[in-house]
């Protein structure tokens, strides 16, 4: 397990990222990691992510409490606890509001997976959350009944969340979300989407299986795989 100067200056080099691809702009855009000893290493709040230092940083318990850091925990603390009470899997979580993809969430499009086969291998689906008002329950309450199964929600009017088993890979979700909002908006420029049939999908769950270890598979509150049976549960509130 890495450091907590570590994952400091990961955070750091993250937001710095996020921030020069264009994902965030001026103040916008949160990243956090779970620490030992369920403390949550979070950015502030009202900081461009591209200018952050390493003591920027704060430190907070489960419940959202600051512990550590001389600035003000992110407005939207509330998000990343609540990922990380339904996913004991994950280990980091990245918002932001990269352009297109956020352009699809503000017109209340989802993205169909079907439409280009990397995303189903990598994230299967990127359901799309009803609205819910930025830092309070009612966005988390939006995103409670998809967190458990996916690995990146679009929300409404407000932009991506994506997480992962470390920051890197909870970043590389974001990439993924943008590049893939990117494709489908020129297919959709040309007039056409030409989707994958049903087998197509079936060959490539089966290959995300057999690759992919199962990762992107249906999982419970615990992140364990959880039954086909609860398929229905897990997307309540799915916005199609």
């Amino acid at each position: 397990m890495k450091s907590e100067r570590q994952y400091r200056q990961e955070i750091v080099q993250v937001g710095r990222m996020i921030h020069e691809r264009g994902y965030v702009a001026a103040t916008d855009g949160n990243l956090s990691v779970r620490l030992r000893e369920n403390r949550i290493l979070v950015t502030p709040t009202a900081m461009s992510k591209g200018l952050m230092k390493p003591s920027d940083l704060v430190v907070v318990d489960a419940e959202g409490r600051k512990l550590q850091g001389k600035r003000h925990v992110s407005s939207e603390i509330a998000m990343h606890l609540l990922v990380y009470r339904l996913r004991s899997d994950i280990h980091a979580v990245v918002h932001a509001h990269p352009p297109t993809a956020t352009g699809y969430a503000a017109a209340g499009q989802p993205l169909n997976p079907a439409l280009l086969s990397e995303v189903v291998i990598a994230l299967e689906d990127i359901p799309l959350a009803e609205y819910g008002t930025p830092g309070t329950s009612e966005l988390c309450d939006t995103l409670a009944p998809l967190i458990p199964r996916y690995q990146a929600i679009l929300m409404s009017n407000h932009g991506v969340v994506t997480y992962g088993e470390d920051l890197l890979t909870a970043y590389m979700h974001m990439e993924t979300v943008e590049h893939f909002a990117k494709v489908a908006l020129v297919a959709h420029m040309l007039g056409r989407q030409h989707l994958l049939s049903e087998e197509d999908m079936r060959k490539l769950a089966t290959a995300r299986e057999k690759y992919a270890g199962g990762n992107h598979s249906h999982r419970d509150g615990n992140g364990k795989m959880a039954k086909s049976g609860n398929d229905k549960e897990a997307v309540a509130g799915r916005k199609r």
